[in-house]
């Protein structure tokens, strides 16, 4: 008996998707398949197995150490892995132990940009069968079967500003080397500030074209792809997913776009706000409603002439703008990303919401009978952890359905209208994640720790580096 069937990790669909992966392989030929899981961060890791290999890889799982979990955004181990428990106060993850990636069939792609190569999105267990508390699919699952109990599917349309340069150096000297390496020397494609012009967008074309092309092959459910106000900035959107679909969606859309443009001499970044002359910040606008399960119906549409949003919207708007402190650890996890909250800049400063405004952080578009209506979070940046992001907007907003809470009046001036900030600093936003009763009581005080661990580590390491501002303000003066 293998592994998958052992401990029942697949469902009757599951299990009928890996007959139709293996014959899929065979039949087109190809040659290696990978496995990848999103790690803490939200970046893809895995293995490559040979196509021979698939069947028994898919129910056995594949094996790698626990310390890809244990690494922060420059690859360093940060956890004393060879010690009592590796840190984490489990003793299956001490001394790098291994720990198994067992692939969910139904994500099977082939990638168009390496058609011999089949990917599969995997799901992190221990040799017992129990998943692995820090696999962050699997905390926003468990986080969405609570929503499902509660009779409600959630609908999450993708809104992913990026930049895109054309890449001149790579930096791939022995000396540019290191955790993290020199990072690459680029030109930019356009001027900006030419938002949403024909003209940028046919200077566009060429690498749009080539993004577009294996994104749709992909199965990714593609909407536009726009201009974006910046340099080199660009905005593409998607259609709305249900449930695993929209991070499942941006996971895969983030690899995809980086590997396509780097095989044809192009360097995308999603990183929110790169240190080059005039360019601009991105963000990433999340779109998102609850659906009925019973009717298919959303759930948010106002049922009274006026109102923004039904009665459960109002709930879940609530619960997002009182947990929008803590949940920016989450949708803005990086220390760069706070670079980006500026009054009167297209990005928010403090927990308030509007109708159909794009100064605030939840943008409600709702109306009476409009399929829809929805409300628009503008909290995170497109360097987020999908599976963190979405998951914390519904642990806040079904929190908020709990206890019925009802939100502030609507802001009309979002610059000017009073309201707790939104944390100016991932030190601040990580404080308020600490003292969250919400999250803990949600993704448990284990993951909430052990996150805090990483992103402390990155500000630890951050703050003894020398800034250039720093090198500047003090160097002649003193």
């Amino acid at each position: 008996m293998s592994f998958v069937e052992q401990h029942g990790l697949w469902t009757p669909e599951q299990r009928k998707a890996a007959e139709t992966v293996e014959r899929e392989v065979a039949g087109r030929g190809l040659g290696v398949v990978r496995f990848s899981f999103a790690d803490q961060h939200g970046i893809l890791r895995g293995k490559t197995v040979v196509a021979e290999e698939l069947a028994g890889a898919m129910r056995a799982g594949v094996g790698f150490t626990t310390t890809l979990l244990a690494k922060d955004t420059a690859h360093r181990t940060v956890f004393p892995v060879f010690t009592q428990g590796g840190g984490f106060g489990l003793p299956e993850m001490q001394g790098a132990a291994d720990i198994l990636m067992v692939p969910d069939p139904t994500t099977f792609k082939i990638l168009p940009w390496a058609p011999h190569t089949g990917w599969l999105l995997c799901d992190l267990y221990f040799a017992d069968g129990r998943p692995v508390p820090f696999s962050t699919r699997q905390l926003y699952r468990d986080t969405l079967s609570k929503l499902n109990a509660q009779g409600y599917d959630y609908v999450a349309g993708l809104e992913v500003e990026f930049h895109v340069f054309k890449l001149e150096d790579p930096k791939l000297k022995p000396a540019d080397a290191g955790q993290p390496g020199n990072p690459p020397e680029v030109s930019l494609l356009t001027q900006g500030y030419q938002y949403l012009t024909e003209q940028r967008y046919d200077q566009y074309d060429t690498i749009y074209e080539i993004l577009r092309k294996d994104i749709q092959a992909l199965g990714l459910p593609l909407r536009s792809l726009e201009v974006e106000f910046g340099p080199s900035q660009a905005e593409f959107t998607f259609r709305p997913g249900t449930n695993m679909e929209s991070p499942d969606t941006m996971v895969l859309f983030r690899s995809a776009a980086k590997q396509i443009a780097r095989r044809h001499g192009y360097h995308v970044t999603f990183m929110c706000r790169p240190k080059l002359p005039n360019v601009f910040s991105s963000g990433w606008h999340l779109h998102q409603s609850l659906k009925s399960r019973k009717t298919g119906v959303n759930a948010f549409i106002p049922t009274e002439a006026g109102e923004p949003l039904s009665a459960l919207g109002r709930y879940f708007l609530a619960g997002l703008l009182e947990h929008a402190p803590a949940s920016a650890a989450f949708a803005a996890p990086t220390i760069n990303a706070y670079r980006r909250y500026r009054p009167y800049s297209l990005a928010p400063d403090r927990a308030i919401w509007g109708r159909d405004n794009r100064g605030v952080m939840c943008r409600v578009l709702g109306a009476l009978g409009d399929p829809a209506s929805r409300i628009e979070n503008r909290l995170g940046e497109p360097a987020a952890n999908p599976y963190l992001y979405m998951a914390s907007q519904l642990l806040a907003g079904m929190d908020g359905m709990a206890r019925q809470a009802a939100p502030p009046a609507s802001a009309d001036t979002p610059y000017e209208t009073p309201a707790p900030l939104l944390p100016r600093s991932l030190d601040a936003a990580l404080a308020a994640l600490r003292d969250s009763a919400c999250y803990r009581n949600g993704f448990g005080d284990r993951f909430v720790d052990y996150f805090l661990h990483i992103k402390e580590a990155e500000i630890a390491r951050y703050q003894l580096e020398v800034s250039e501002w720093e090198h500047r303000e003090y160097f002649e003066m003193f």
